[in-house]
């Protein structure tokens, strides 16, 4: 199990700081699959580079460095994105998925690719429904422990399993506890993708109740909110919360004159890279 000092986003601020102790106890409850077999035991060049990716610019400090790749809201206007981490997931995504059908909702889904491989047919029904996909890596590390090799791995071998179900690459990404370093964001720059956190945080992955779920949401989503929750997670994961009250969350948003879009129209971005 991955332990982590990153912590929780705070919703309510732009400029995101993830450095408290809630990521630690959502990182022990994903229970990530082992790394591909494929990475190479690190060299001393390696470790050194390790060392140097630490993170030393906030998250913030990036988000203001780089507006035009790493996003965590859209423009100021009367549209929401609904995202979803951690899918496929057989028994949370398909309810999910049910909601936002009976709604009229199109929503984003952040893809594991580890996952993906396991439960291609939801990752197909996702794209069917007329969902948009991003990549949230092969097995859920924290990108800043990695080496630019491993965490190249992690976005590429994912995209290649996105490519052969969905028939094309997606163009967003969304680092595992919204964790990135600027060397690996000046990557994903280069190479024509998006990083995409969020400014909405449900926090659902606590296994918090019905009533909480909607109160995060509801006190802080506004125009061009990119709010996070998640329609997979561990054995011990509980998301009723979030199914309970997304609902309730899309009609009281929409009676206040929102309209729910995917993320790649809400940044005016094409799906794919």
């Amino acid at each position: 199990m991955i332990k982590t000092s990153f912590g929780k986003v705070c919703a309510v601020a732009l400029a995101v700081s993830l450095l408290g102790s809630d990521s630690a106890v959502y990182a022990a409850k994903f229970e990530p699959v082992p790394a591909p077999h494929s990475v190479k035991e690190t060299s001393g060049s390696e470790r050194s580079e390790k060392r140097q990716e630490k993170q030393v610019l906030t998250l913030g400090q990036l988000i203001k460095k780089y507006p035009d790749t790493f996003k965590i809201h859209g423009p100021h206007v009367k549209q929401i994105a609904l995202t979803f981490d951690d899918v496929p997931d057989p028994r949370f995504t398909p309810q999910i998925l049910r909601i936002l059908s009976e709604n009229g909702v199109k929503a984003t889904f952040f893809v594991v690719g580890s996952r993906a491989k396991k439960h291609p047919d939801l990752v197909a029904r996702i794209v069917r429904e007329g969902h948009a996909i991003g990549n949230h890596s092969y097995n859920h590390p924290q990108f800043h422990k990695l080496t630019m090799a491993e965490y190249t791995d992690q976005i590429i071998r994912t995209e290649k399993i996105l490519y052969g179900i969905t028939g094309y690459k997606p163009k967003l990404i969304r680092p595992p506890y919204g964790d990135i370093t600027e060397n690996q964001l000046r990557w994903a720059k280069r190479e024509g993708y998006k990083i995409v956190n969020w400014n909405v945080d449900s926090l659902d992955w606590k296994g918090i109740s019905k009533e909480a779920v909607k109160r995060n949401i509801m006190t802080t989503a506004g125009a061009g909110s990119i709010i996070l929750q998640h329609a997979g997670g561990g054995s011990s994961s509980d998301l009723s919360g979030t199914i309970g009250a997304l609902p309730e969350i899309i009609r009281e948003l929409k009676k206040k004159g929102y309209t729910f879009v995917t993320l790649p129209k809400l940044l005016k971005v094409q799906k794919d890279k």
